[in-house]
């Protein structure tokens, strides 16, 4: 899944460990998040929108089945 957690981050000055630290998980989950290699629970996604004081939506691309299986 597409993100835009690096751009979120560095508007807010964090760094992959103080993200980490706010959100309670390691910096590889950060870093493996934002090459799209992990996504996030549900609940650790909307604790990350909350951080960056947006939406999931924002933060989330999801690109859905169809396109999916187009890819």
């Amino acid at each position: 899944m597409e993100n835009k957690m690096v751009e979120y981050r560095k508007k807010l000055g964090l760094s992959q460990e103080k993200l980490a630290e706010k959100l309670g998980v390691s910096r590889q989950t950060i870093i493996s998040i934002e090459k799209g290699k992990y996504d996030p629970s549900l609940p650790l996604a909307f604790e990350i929108a909350k951080t960056f004081q947006t939406t999931i939506e924002h933060v989330f691309i999801y690109e859905g089945k169809e396109e999916e299986e187009k890819g």
